[in-house]
């Protein structure tokens, strides 16, 4: 597994690791890298190939869906449904660590969504991601840098020592330090008139509640 070690103070350091980044993005690579939460496994999100290896990787089941980073809302109606009441509220929420439940539309391969006709998806408020898909024009896989059923890592020492070893490795870390951040993003159902929280994450119970409450969600 190839590594950089990224300073994101850096401007230039940015630039060339972005350059090399959405390289091996393109050519159907696995990289991963870190978000506004924690890290992440990522990979062109309709390269099917790249799918698979990302959960062989992850040792995750071929049922299970993988979440999205887009670069914006209009990315997002690429692959998902948004009304014009969804895209008010994804407005409101995004860029931030809220992931969002929608019905996919079909350019979204099945094997990225467990075979499921939903799709998570999220805007990050992060620099580097954000540049990176500007880069690529396509939107990249977002799943938790780990074994499937494991912890989080956390620390960059603990992530090169347990993918190194894998029979399958990601093609490059961009290593930016130890994460501080120990939660990954809430996760909401927005696929029908009642929203569900799926995942409580970084942002808390009363930040969601205050949110249902100005869009009179009950």
């Amino acid at each position: 597994m190839k590594q950089i070690k990224l300073n994101l103070n850096n401007q230039n350091q940015i630039k060339l690791t972005l350059e090399a980044t959405s390289k091996i993005l393109k050519s159907g690579g696995v990289i991963i890298y870190p978000t506004d939460t924690i890290y992440g496994i990522g990979a062109n999100a309709f390269d099917e190939e790249a799918i698979d290896k990302i959960k062989k990787i992850k040792s995750r089941d071929k049922e299970k869906p993988l979440s999205v980073f887009v670069k914006d809302i209009k990315s997002a109606r690429r692959i998902a449904c948004i009304d014009l009441k969804v895209e008010k509220i994804l407005e409101s929420i995004w860029p931030g660590p809220v992931t969002v439940v929608l019905r996919k539309k079909d350019v979204a391969p099945y094997s990225l969504t467990g075979n499921r006709e939903t799709i998570a998806v999220r805007i990050p408020k992060n620099e580097f991601v954000l540049k990176l898909l500007e880069k690529v024009d396509f939107p990249i896989i977002a799943t938790s840098a780990n074994i499937s059923g494991e912890k989080n890592l956390f620390n960059s020492d603990e992530i090169i020592k347990q993918f190194s070893k894998m029979r399958i490795n990601p093609d490059l870390f961009i290593n930016s330090g130890n994460i501080q951040n120990t939660l990954a993003s809430t996760i909401i159902d927005l696929t029908s008139n009642i929203p569900k929280i799926i995942r409580m994450g970084l942002v808390g119970k009363e930040n969601m509640k205050n949110f249902f409450n100005k869009f009179n969600i009950n």
